[in-house]
This record gives C-alpha cells, structure tokens and sequence, in this order.
C-alpha cells in the first residue's frame, strides 16, 4: 500500500522540490554508512562527523572525510556523461530524473500564469542540467532551467538572477506568453563552480579532473573505510589510524577549495561560498512562507540541521501543504517523529523500499485521474 500526490491538488499552488542525494543512487553513493553507534542506529557521514567532531582523534575525523571524498565527491567531479550511456544501471537513474523533468513540465505547461517552479538539491552532480539538455535536444519540449547564471564565454552566479523568468511575444507583440521555467538551486555548492576573485563561476564542459586530491593521501583509508560500509561494526570498532600533521594539512587545504558544503553542523564556517548558500537557503525560506506553497522531498533525509530546522519554522505557514518521502519504514518512523506535531506535513512511504522509481510510478505521478482532475480548472481559467 502507498499514498501518492494527487496532482489536481497542487498544480496550481507555489511549487518547491527539494532533492537529495537518494535521487542520484546508482549514479553516485549516499551520505549512509552501515556502521552502528552503541544504541545500534546507522550512521551516515553527517551523524558521524559531529561524533568524530567531539573527539580528541583528529585522525579519525580527517579519515571520514577522506573516505566522504573519495566514495561521495570525487565520483561526481570526475562524471562523464557519455561513459555512463554504456550502463544501463546508470541510464536508469539518468531516465528517472527525464520522467521526474517531464512531469513537472507536463503540471506547468497546464498552467495559465505562473508557469515556474523550485527544485532545490543538496546534490553537487549536475544530473538535472545534462537531462534538460537531452530533453531539449528533442525538440518537443520549450522550457528554461534556471541555475542562477548569466553570462556568455563565462556565466556567473547571482541570487537575484532566480527572480527573472522568459516570455515569448507574438510577432507584433500582441500577445505574451510565458515559457516553463524550472529554478534550480544548488544549496551545497555544485561541482561545475569555480571560484574567481569573489564571484562563483559555473562551467559545465569544464571537467574535475584539476580537482582531484593526490592520490598519495589516501594510502591509509581502505582499512578504515571498510569499517564504515561494515554493518556489523561499532563506532568504538574503528581502526586507530594515525595520520600526521603534515598527512592532514595536504588534505584539508585541497579538500577546502572545493565548492562544497561540508556535511556537518559546521558546514558554514568552512567555506569561501558561504554567503551565496546563505542566500539560497533564504531563498527556500521566502519560498515556504509564500501562500499556497507546497514542499515536495525526496531522497532527502533530513540529517542537515539547518534545512531541517528551516522547515520546521516555515511550518507556522498554514497555507503550506509538505510532502516527505521516505525511502523505507525506518526513515518513516523516524522522520514523522520530528515532523508529528505538524499537521501541513505529510510523510509518505510505500511497501518495500521508495526509489526514484517509485517516486515517479507511484507517488508523483500523472495518472489518468490526476490529469482529469487539472484539466477542469485550467479550462474553466481559459
């Protein structure tokens, strides 16, 4: 048994999305680790950061970032796009974001005014960019996907550039129409910024390899990461690997320049994009507190205390409706436990485990009844 999103109910109100790192699965790794805490809860790179954070072994918590960068970020700066075509895992996950893309087109396009929408992603991988390229490449679709850039040679980002959107006028401008658009927000950082000087460069042709950390650094992390993906071991079971000063300065000062939110409570003291993710995360609040708002997640665990306890305060907005989509009964469980005084928050899981699959069958999904359902008003608007 499943709940869904019946589209009738939405189309037509202030869309947010807000996508993580479990959209992407198959393509890259999650932010989840199988090692235990004493109490035998699973841990993910963010719960364990702050544990490690609270030690004197800074060893420790150098080498979980190491592991973080070599399983979570480096996959990402390296993507290639073309090699991934000749996996059909990883070509599913690429067909997920398509129909995901296609859908929210489909709700706006039935739309008279208005015809914009958020996602907001904690993802660095550019998935949504390459798939709205394909898309386009088609012919059959006319929309925009705004991710905060202007420019020509070189494209820079800039927060106000999300209030724009693009009409399309008849001839002898008699008429205006507006073009689907999708807002794309990076709240921790994206893999094609660069930083020049004080601006945020975004270049998607340009690829990470210039990024990489020298693979010398690594050489005492496979013990240590085999006990993080174990889930028989505790967090007391973690080998005691010394790492020297020097070892951990050559880490920290190329781990830092990346553009990147760090997955800890800390996040913001550590780094140069602090105040463009600010911004954004002001941006998600403006957004929940509008009126007739709906917040749609997935993939998203809610770990990230500063997107948590955001939503948790836009929640006072009894015009917005959130949709929480849990990956199993375990996240169910725990997410509608911070969520359960709420009663604008619905937690929404199915029988098994909820992929992007299943997202897109099943919960957000243009069944013949949703389709029904929105065509009446938009006609009646005509």
């Amino acid at each position: 048994m499943s709940d869904d999103i019946n589209i009738g109910d939405i189309y037509d109100k202030n869309l947010n999305f807000l996508i993580g790192s479990g959209a992407s699965f198959g393509l890259f790794p999650t932010l989840s680790l199988n090692i235990k805490d004493e109490e035998n809860n699973a841990q993910t790179i963010e719960t364990l950061a702050t544990i490690l954070n609270d030690r004197p072994d800074s060893s420790a918590y150098s080498l979980l970032f190491m592991h973080y960068y070599k399983s979570c970020i480096e996959p990402v700066i390296t993507f290639d796009l073309e090699e991934a075509r000749s996996n059909p895992d990883k070509m599913d996950v690429i067909k997920n974001y398509e129909i995901f893309i296609s859908t929210i087109l489909t709700i706006l396009q039935r739309r008279k005014n208005d015809k914009k929408c958020n996602i907001f992603t904690t993802n660095y991988d550019g998935c949504f960019t390459h798939v709205a390229d394909e898309i386009l490449q088609k012919g059959n679709e006319d929309f925009v996907v705004n991710d905060g850039a202007r420019g020509f040679n070189k494209r820079y980002l800039q927060a106000k550039n999300f209030n724009s959107f693009l009409c399309q006028t008849g001839v002898f401008e008699r008429h205006v129409s507006e073009i689907p658009q999708i807002n794309l927000i990076h709240l921790h950082g994206s893999a094609y910024w660069y930083q020049e000087q004080e601006s945020i460069r975004v270049n998607y042709q340009e690829k990470g390899d210039d990024r990489k950390i020298d693979e010398a650094l690594f050489n005492k992390l496979e013990g240590f990461s085999e006990t993080l993906l174990d889930d028989d071991k505790t967090i007391e079971e973690l080998p005691k690997i010394e790492l020297s000063e020097d070892e951990m300065s050559q880490f920290w000062n190329s781990y830092e320049k990346l553009p990147i939110v760090n997955p800890t409570k800390w996040k913001f003291h550590e780094t140069v994009f602090e105040e463009h993710y600010y911004q954004m995360l002001r941006m998600l609040s403006y957004e929940l507190e509008k009126p007739n708002s709906i917040f749609i997640t997935f993939g998203f665990s809610f770990a990230d205390e500063h997107i948590r306890n955001l939503v948790k305060r836009s929640l006072s907005n009894p015009s917005l409706q959130v949709y929480i989509c849990c990956f199993d009964i375990s996240e169910y469980s725990k997410i509608n436990a911070m969520f359960e005084i709420h009663k604008n928050v619905k937690c929404i899981k199915v029988d098994g485990y909820l992929d992007f699959k299943s997202f897109n069958e099943k919960i957000f999904t243009l069944e013949p009844k949703a389709i029904k359902e929105t065509q009446d008003p938009v006609g009646a608007q005509a």
